[in-house]
């Protein structure tokens, strides 16, 4: 017995054995467990129902119709006053008054200033009295002609009396003539002193003050008064447009817009907004500036409110002519490149192809078409990234387009009736 307690036992390798045993068993259950998970994964993968693939992408699209679209042209243009009067001084004298607001509307015939009158009234009473005093005269030298006239004949007189009494009784007749006119004129003086608005319209700063002396020698001017309704806007184009439209409307490719002869006008402002009211067209000059090409064009517009002021630069939308048979699409809708214009069409089983077309000019935010659709066919105006990152000639799914801010119920009613045909 002490022999065995002091006996040493050698450790034995097979527990340590198996120990690594355990850790690759353990190993090797993960790795088998691992692949059974992804055989059961890919099983799971290649087992499920072809009902579970990706939707078509959704794209968005219009549908063609045909029309007449009004051709708009955009050209720079100045508004101006429809009348311009300059308010002068015909009386030389002081001004005494000021009997207007400035930047007032004014009628034709309210005083306006006030120069001092007292000169051109004593000249009125001078004429008036020098008139008194001819007509006197005019008296007595008729009165003198009549009672000569039967005494030349009983030649109780001379003839040569008579005569100077004819004469007398005439001269007399001028003097009372000229003594009229002399009053009429120191009245017009006088009246001149209140100087009053020859338009009606809107008067500008005072450009004289009271205590002033105008009129010496010349019409001092006083102040401006504009008539601001309606407005003028005066505008160039060129001559080489102006040609190849009326060429156009002389093949029958477009028509005159609303069927007469004065175009449409409508007004851009310096914030891009467009001005309420529509105006016409007034004339278009009948020559070229031999050193611009271009031809003077004005027009009319109404300004009620007085929003619009002279000298202020806009720009204007001018509807010369229509094309008929004519589409509108969205600018975003067409690529435009070296090998021309193109849109994508959307058939009915959803397949996307490209398509030439021809555009004409733009109106607003929206390309003319003037050929290369038909109507009821669908372009694609959004959708564009969707389509990239899928394979060629995936189908897609075409909505009713919607431009930004739009009311859903009121847009895309034109394209919702194809889509419905195609399911």
């Amino acid at each position: 017995m002490p022999a065995l307690r002091n006996t040493k036992i050698a450790p034995s390798p097979l527990p340590l054995m198996s120990c690594a045993g355990v850790r690759w068993s353990l190993a090797a259950g993960c790795v088998s467990a691992a692949l059974l998970l992804s055989a059961c994964g890919k099983s799971a993968a290649d087992a499920s129902p072809a009902g579970a693939a990706r939707p078509a992408p959704e794209v968005g699209v219009v549908t063609v119709q045909l029309g007449d679209v009004g051709l708009l042209t955009e050209l720079p243009g100045r508004l101006e006053a429809s009348r311009v009067a300059q308010v002068r001084a015909r009386s030389a004298g002081i001004v005494q008054k000021r009997v207007f607001r400035e930047g007032s509307d004014v009628k034709v015939g309210q005083p306006l200033f006030v120069i001092d009158s007292a000169p051109y009234a004593a000249a009125l009473q001078s004429a008036k009295a020098a008139l008194a005093r001819s007509e006197a005269q005019l008296t007595q030298a008729a009165a003198l002609a009549t009672r000569y006239e039967p005494l030349v004949a009983a030649n109780a007189v001379s003839q040569q009396e008579y005569a100077n009494a004819v004469a007398a009784h005439q001269q007399a007749q001028a003097d009372v003539a000229v003594g009229k006119a002399a009053v009429q004129t120191a009245q017009i003086n006088l009246n001149y002193a209140s100087v009053t608005a020859p338009i009606s319209g809107r008067i500008g700063r005072a450009l004289v003050t009271e205590g002033a002396l105008v009129g010496q020698g010349e019409a001092t001017q006083l102040a401006v008064i504009q008539q601001i309704n309606p407005m003028y806007i005066n505008f160039t184009q060129s001559a080489a447009d102006v040609m190849k439209l009326r060429a156009a409307m002389a093949s029958g490719q477009f028509k005159k817009a609303s069927g007469d002869s004065e175009a449409s006008v409508r007004v851009v402002l310096e914030d891009g907004s467009t001005y309420a009211h529509p105006g016409r067209l007034l004339f278009s000059d009948l020559t070229v500036d031999p050193t611009t090409g271009q031809i003077l064009l004005r027009a009319e517009v109404p300004n009620p409110q007085g929003e619009l002021l002279p000298g202020l630069y806009v720009r204007v939308q001018l509807e010369q002519a229509q094309a008929s048979n004519a589409i509108t699409l969205p600018q975003q809708a067409v690529t435009r490149g070296a090998q021309g214009n193109s849109v994508l069409i959307v058939d009915a089983e959803g397949k996307v192809t490209p398509r030439n077309i021809q555009i004409g000019t733009s109106k607003g935010s929206e390309w003319v078409v003037l050929g290369g659709l038909k109507a009821g066919e669908q372009v694609m105006v959004d959708g564009f990234q969707k389509l990239q990152m899928m394979p060629p000639g995936t189908p897609v799914k075409a909505v009713p387009w919607q431009p930004a801010g739009a009311n859903p119920s009121a847009v895309g009613t034109p394209a919702a009736a194809p889509a419905a045909a195609a399911q």
